[in-house]
């Protein structure tokens, strides 16, 4: 067991810190006030090829793991930043690297590997289902050589920063079909080229500068050969897309988590009230220690999911897990940090109340923290099912 990094992944955690000192907390700031999104900031990263590490070295990306994108999206949010503005082109290559095909992989993705097209879009979640993706009701119909969908989505990210989007619909009525998994189908489909009318976006206000949207569909047409993998099975194929999601998203928690526990540790070693450092005192000392114990604890079990998934081996478990108590861990330094600025806290120049209306997204979505614990007691454990 070897719990550090190679020489390589400190080479990448090094050069990731070195970008996002160029944006740090005055850029974000601003952002917020005008609700604009990270367009630079995004640019930059894509230049540099870190959002493209996932795709094979013969598409013109990194050909790297799930375990090197997770070390970036922690330093990202370890120096101060927010990589919710891009993560998803990182777990949507999942599904298109597993089950797309040859054509589609070779067309797309060295594409997306330049930055010539976005891939930030993944459309699930619908107002009526919530986590219960088998219960979605946008549909696709079989036209000749299209599909054509109607239906809605919500809180999808990004959707008018993407070029393309990865939609989830159903292709055959839940009543037809012997398993609720059954009958859902994968697309990738290119917004740029959709009619007038067919995609209806509007934004959804949020806590903190979050791009999200309700998206409409109506007579939208996606070619058959948009179809990834097997009509009827892309319930199992984004699943490769949730592994991957849960270690990354555990990883900016883990980032965050960091970033309040050293932020906080270095308030209260300087900060001097009553003529000491208010780091002496152990009601302010013992919960910033706490959370960085915490933090730890997560972070090693984050490398393990990222670990198996690498090596091809099941990781659903331990990928929930760490998503779960790396968000925890997370809150729980928010919460410590908070403290221990007091006042300052509230204020913006000091990013803390930034980071913490970011990170209290991550116990929430993209997957609850209740429905990790129901996949745990009953999916791992084997106690009876509650849904």
């Amino acid at each position: 067991m070897d719990f550090s990094l190679s020489d390589d992944q400190l080479a990448i955690q090094a050069a990731v810190r070195d970008v996002c000192a160029q944006y740090p907390g005055a850029y974000w700031r601003k952002l917020e006030e005008t609700g604009a999104y990270p367009a630079e900031f995004v640019a930059t990263l894509t230049k540099l090829g870190w959002l493209s590490l996932l795709i094979p070295d013969e598409y013109g990306g990194g050909g790297l793991g799930i375990t090197e994108a997770a070390i970036v999206l922690e330093e990202i949010h370890a120096s101060g930043g927010n990589a919710n503005a891009c993560h998803a082109q990182m777990y949507t290559m999942g599904a298109l690297l597993r089950h797309g095909s040859q054509a589609q992989k070779r067309h797309y993705l060295p594409r997306i590997a330049t930055g010539d097209l976005r891939l930030q879009a993944f459309a699930v979640t619908e107002p009526d289902a919530g986590s219960d993706s088998t219960q979605i009701s946008t549909q696709a119909v079989r036209d000749g050589d299209s599909y054509v969908v109607d239906g809605q989505k919500v809180f999808i990210s990004r959707v008018e920063q993407s070029d393309l989007m990865l939609l989830l619909a159903r292709t055959t009525p839940v009543d037809e079909v012997g398993s609720r998994t059954e009958g859902l189908s994968l697309f990738l489909v290119d917004m740029r080229a959709a009619a007038d009318g067919a995609i209806e976006t509007r934004r959804i206000p949020m806590m903190f500068n979050h791009h999200t949207y309700q998206v409409f569909f109506s007579g939208l047409r996606v070619p058959a050969e948009n179809l990834i993998g097997t009509e009827g099975q892309g319930f199992r194929e984004i699943i490769d897309s949730w592994n991957a999601e849960r270690c990354l998203i555990a990883s900016e928690a883990i980032g965050d988590g960091r970033f309040f526990v050293d932020r906080a540790a270095g308030y209260a070693s300087q900060r001097q009230v009553f003529g000491h450092p208010i780091g002496a005192n152990q009601g302010v000392q013992f919960p910033i220690a706490q959370a960085y114990a915490q933090v730890q604890a997560a972070s090693l079990l984050r490398f393990k999911a990222t670990t198996l998934f690498d090596t091809g081996q099941p990781c659903g478990a331990e990928a929930n897990t760490a998503k779960l108590l790396a968000s925890q861990a997370s809150a729980q330094a928010a919460n410590a940090a908070m403290l221990t600025f007091g006042g300052n806290g509230f204020t913006a120049e000091y990013d803390i109340e930034r980071k913490f209306r970011e990170t209290k997204l991550l116990e929430i979505a993209p997957v609850s923290n209740n429905l990790v614990l129901a996949y745990l007691g009953q999916r791992v454990l084997g106690m009876p099912r509650s849904y």
